[in-house]
């Protein structure tokens, strides 16, 4: 029950740090491609790998901070569900917007898992 605690305070707030980021990025921009949603993957997947290569190779959290900030806070901060929303939103407008959409949060949010990943690495 502990656990289930620790996942639902970090989604909470990974969800509002989600909402802010997307709300400073994406009016800034002008544009209607989704930079907000695409930043916040971006930086989850960042995040996701250094925590992880951290986790494999120094495990010294408990499973309940494991628990907060991977599935929590990560969890919550990741978008791919608006992503896939905003995505379809653009088939739906005619839009070649969407192509570049998919390709550019599939390939920069798997580079940046590795760029994490990398970074962790250094420090291991």
């Amino acid at each position: 029950m502990t656990q289930v605690l620790f996942v639902g305070v970090g989604g909470f707030l990974g969800s509002v740090a989600r909402y802010l980021l997307v709300g400073l990025l994406q009016p800034s921009t002008g544009v209607s491609f989704p930079v907000g949603t695409l930043a916040v993957n971006v930086l989850g997947c960042v995040a996701i790998g250094g925590i992880s290569e951290l986790l494999e190779t120094q495990p010294a959290l408990t499973p309940e901070t494991q628990a907060f900030l991977v599935i929590g806070l990560l969890g919550g901060f990741t978008t791919f569900s608006a992503f896939g929303n905003e995505t379809l939103n653009l088939f739906r407008q005619g839009s070649m917007l969407a192509v570049a959409n998919v390709v550019a949060n599939v390939v920069l949010a798997i580079g940046g898992v590795w760029v994490g990943r990398s970074i962790a690495h250094l420090f291991t």
